[in-house]
């Protein structure tokens, strides 16, 4: 019998340090490629093309940077079969020594892996359940601390192990219980440890939680208690967790939830001691109903599962990019979605350690949030904007000495609208004790999409926009409040809340839900797989929420807003908006600035606009909380609520509403909540309005309608153009594909199909301005241009001179329509995922650049529908690069406005293209291929006015 020849490895190495030099080499090439983001996160299951964003190219160099680590000989198919690191691991295993491994090439890799094994490790990527993210960090890790809990004093940690142990517990005792799986368990417990042990131990039971807020002030149970009642009819509640101090209220909730069956506390959860056999939790299982906060109507239950939770937290990773010694802190409630996702489940997922205050801890003295920061070296909070303001009108000058923020490098500012004045004044005052201006980071988030959409880019600070007041409330133009000088001295700010996270979309749609260009005020609509699937038993509200069914997958955010050079802007929300002889108003706006005056409670003030039936129109109403001393004062205070109102949105409100303190209501996170404000106000227990005339309401209806026709005017115009250009198109197309397949000569075709594509751009009346055409070589170069829309080609074939072939996508030569023309026209095909293909076309391409052709080439490889610009691809730098040529970046702007990914109906505006100076190689080598990317990337970047999504 022959003996064993089965190939091995050239050096036998235990697992652990072939994983840690594996992924030691992964990180040294990410540095190499993407210098910006030397920070990501890298796992052995990380997928290479999505997680790390290297394609065919730069895995072929990975291969051979393996190679020459291990000194062995690795198969050519990995470039297609390997999708983690985790396959080339066990490729290296199995690899033959090479006949002759490189000397040293080994042990850089090795001390970068060892540096940041440790990062590497604190995250579990492939868990699909909250449950199994616990699991890993206890298993890995069980005695490392997990959270600090400060209250009255005192610290209280909980490390993975403890926390898995006590959720453990708690689930056996409520399988004990008669708990079934998918059965809702409501959580009304304060901010503390018993918290995280129940909150786990329920989804190890097979159960959903509920959070529900406790009462926090003894005037308010009533109301209080008939809202959580309504949330446990509706949830189907059986079991209510509460702490012992409100357990004999939480009873009363008994006889008003008729499926609620069980009240109990943590400790009789735990005292219980039995054991038992945990069911198996999915990733489509429902994580817990998170119900949301009623500010706009009553609250309703997001359904959120495990996979939803997951992919927000590890979208919101791949913005942040946390780092091994970041520390978290947070006051903010544990019923509340910043709280809960953001702060805990964020920390738990990360393996950051969790520095957590009681939320009245906060609201009693706001300088121990910052005193935490600093003592813990707290490196991300987030709260709402209020806190930021409470720290700026609480914490005086003398408490700012000794105190530390520059560890602060995130300051995440959400849930609410972010004013442009806390911004800039909480920068200023505390810059002073550390605190950077790139650390404020102004989110926004919902409930429906688990917790985070929006994110300002990190490290780069507030961006405001200021623009013309008349023309928003007009026709829902945000204009740039500098472009015209017409008197409009009060323009509105808004701040920016950054660009969607990984993996989610965001558009504007008009009322028709037709999608809106840049710097149009409309509904925010959303879409990504952290979105829920639906309200909990509510079926109407969730077809609100699914405009269109689940077909394109867009939710309602309920917001109003708009996008500006990539970024969003948030306006108001859309069932708050009062529409006044056609002026859209914010009432947000007018309620901080009513606020402000003297005798009103800050705070505590609801703009509105009710119904008046016999007229058939709607009254704006102020509803404000002050106790004037007496009828004068009391008119003299209203007299000045309505000059304010006129002054900031031109219109007086039809009532001004003074109530008693503690009248206006609020969410348990303390927004307005002006749809119970108003039904308060219609019920007549409180003032009388009086009546408009009715010529007031005649001009009114008529002042409305003309932004209707002017809607309608635009819609039409819009289909007009869009049926026009098709038409052209449609004409243009046959008679062109002839004469560019059957012409002779390469030259004359390409003439004749630049001849049709300028024809195409001013029969069709689209403006395009080019800037910098004489910067392009005379000699051969390749063009390198920003990916937007299908029109890009028509657009470039229009502005290039005829010398240029195109490098175009594989798939085009499955089809003789587009094979025949394309290859007439002297095309390079290319393979995006054929791996090994893909490079021999790389070497296809530098040839046929050095024959003497010019190369024109979308190095994104393709185009999504959000702006941003995307990942380059490798290959027309390497082809540049190989054969010495220069590249020239070109960027468009304005043809994703003309015909977006998913529409077919194409829009008329304007498209600039500008061409910039020729970057020449360094070098043939493949580092010089990736520094010439980077220099365009960089160029292109400067001047596309869209934010890098790379």
């Amino acid at each position: 019998m022959e003996p064993d020849v089965t190939p091995a490895a050239a050096a036998p190495v235990d697992a652990a340090t072939a994983a840690d030099t594996l992924l030691g080499t992964v990180r040294a090439l990410l540095v190499e490629l993407h210098p910006r983001q030397a920070e990501r996160r890298v796992g052995l299951d990380s997928a290479l093309d999505r997680d790390l964003g290297l394609d065919s190219l730069a895995r072929a160099e990975l291969l051979l940077r393996l190679e020459a680590a291990f000194g062995v000989a690795l198969p050519e198919r990995l470039l297609a079969e390997a999708e983690t690191p985790r396959d080339l691991l066990r490729a290296v295993e199995r690899a033959a020594p090479s006949a002759g491994p490189v000397k040293g090439a080994a042990a850089a890799p090795a001390v970068i892996a060892s540096a940041v094994a440790g990062a590497a490790e604190s995250a579990p990527e492939s868990a699909p359940t909250l449950p199994a993210v616990l699991a890993w960090h206890a298993e890995r890790h069980a005695e490392r601390r997990h959270l600090l809990f400060l209250e009255s004093g005192t610290a209280t940690p909980l490390s993975y192990g403890e926390l898995q142990r006590r959720a453990e517990a708690i689930a056996a005792t409520l399988l004990a219980r008669g708990l079934e799986p998918a059965q809702t368990v409501a959580l009304m417990l304060p901010s503390g440890v018993d918290y995280f042990a129940c909150f786990l131990g329920i989804l190890l039971a097979g159960g959903v939680p509920v959070p529900l807020y406790p009462p926090a002030r003894k005037s308010q149970v009533e109301d209080h208690l008939r809202r959580q009642a309504g949330i446990l009819r509706n949830a189907q509640v059986r079991v209510l967790i509460a702490a012992p101090e409100v357990r004999t209220l939480a009873r009363l909730l008994v006889p008003l939830a008729p499926d609620l069956r069980i009240v109990t506390t943590p400790a009789e959860l735990v005292a219980d001691g039995v054991r038992a056999v945990l069911p198996k939790v999915a990733a489509s299982d429902i994580a817990f109903i998170q119900y949301t906060s009623g500010s706009t109507g009553d609250p309703k239950g997001v359904v959120l599962t495990h996979a939803n939770l997951l992919a927000n937290l590890r979208s919101v990773g791949k913005v942040m990019r946390f780092r091994g010694d970041d520390v978290v802190v947070s006051w903010l409630p544990l019923y509340h979605d910043m709280g809960l996702i953001g702060a805990w489940m964020g920390s738990l997922y990360f393996g950051l350690p969790l520095v957590l205050m009681s939320p009245l801890s906060f609201l009693a003295r706001p300088l121990a949030w910052l005193q935490a920061i600093s003592a813990h070296r707290g490196s991300i909070s987030a709260a709402p904007n209020f806190a930021y303001a409470l720290c700026l009108k609480k914490v005086g000058d003398d408490d700012l000495a000794g105190l530390d923020l520059s560890s602060w490098r995130v300051a995440m500012n959400g849930a609410e609208p972010v004013s442009p004045e806390v911004v800039e004044g909480f920068i200023t005052r505390f810059s002073r004790c550390g605190f950077r201006r790139g650390s404020m980071m102004p989110v926004y988030g919902l409930a429906e999409n688990s917790l985070a959409l929006a994110f300002t880019p990190p490290g780069r600070g507030p961006r405001v926009d200021a623009v013309r007041r008349s023309r928003l409330q007009r026709d829902g133009r945000a204009q740039p409040a500098h472009d015209v000088n017409d008197g409009d001295a009060q323009p509105l700010r808004f701040v920016a809340a950054g660009v969607p996270i990984p993996d989610h979309e965001v558009r504007i749609v008009d009322t028709a839900g037709r999608e809106l260009p840049e710097r149009h005020q409309g509904r925010l609509q959303f879409r990504g797989p952290s979105a829920t699937s639906g309200y909990f038993r509510n079926p109407e509200a969730t077809a609100r929420l699914l405009p269109s069914g689940a077909a394109d997958g867009w939710l309602e955010s309920g917001d109003l807003a708009y996008v500006a050079d990539g970024e969003l802007f948030i306006t108001g929300r859309s069932k708050d908006m009062i529409i006044r002889a056609g002026r859209n108003l914010h009432p947000q706006e007018l309620e901080e600035a009513v606020g402000t005056l003297p005798g009103v409670r800050k705070g505590c003030v609801a703009v509105f606009a009710t119904s008046a039936t016999s007229e058939g129109t709607e009254r704006l109403v102020v509803m404000a909380e002050a106790r004037p001393p007496d009828a004068t004062a009391a008119a003299d205070l209203r007299q000045r609520i309505g000059e304010l109102a006129m002054d900031l949105v031109g219109s007086a409100p039809d009532e001004v509403a003074l109530v008693p303190p503690g009248t206006v209501p609020k969410t348990s996170s303390g927004k307005i909540r002006r749809n119970a404000a108003r039904q308060l106000f219609e019920s007549g227990s409180i003032g009388k309005g009086t009546a408009a005339l009715w010529l007031q309401l005649l001009r009114l209806g008529a002042a409305g309608a003309v932004p209707r026709l002017r809607r309608l005017a635009a819609r039409t115009a819009e289909l007009l153009w869009g049926g026009w250009a098709w038409t052209l198109f449609v004409l243009l197309a046959p008679p062109v594909w002839l004469l560019v397949v059957l012409l002779p000569g390469r030259a004359l075709r390409r003439r004749t199909a630049r001849a049709a594509a300028q024809l195409l751009v001013r029969g069709s009346g689209t403006p395009l301005r080019v800037a910098g055409r004489e910067r392009l070589p005379a000699t051969p170069c390749v063009v390198v241009c920003n990916h937007q829309s299908y029109v890009d080609a028509f657009l470039l074939t229009a502005i290039l001179p005829p010398r240029f072939a195109y490098v175009v996508k594989g798939e085009l030569r499955s089809s003789a329509f587009t094979r025949l023309p394309l290859a007439r026209l002297g095309a390079l095909f290319v393979e995006r995922f054929d791996a090994e293909q893909a490079t021999e076309d790389a070497r296809r391409g530098s040839d046929a650049a050095a024959a003497g052709d010019s190369l024109a080439v979308f190095p994104e490889g393709t185009f999504h529908r959000a702006a941003g610009l995307l990942p380059f691809r490798l290959g027309a730098f390497t082809m540049a690069a190989r054969a010495e040529l220069p590249v020239v970046p070109m960027v468009l702007r304005g043809s994703r406005s003309v015909l977006r990914a998913e529409r077919w109906l194409p829009s008329r505006a304007r498209v600039a293209a500008t061409i910039g100076e020729p970057l020449l190689p360094r070098g043939t080598t493949f580092a010089d291929a990736v520094a010439l990317r980077d220099d365009a990337r960089s160029w292109m970047l400067a001047h596309v006015g869209e934010p890098d999504l790379a």
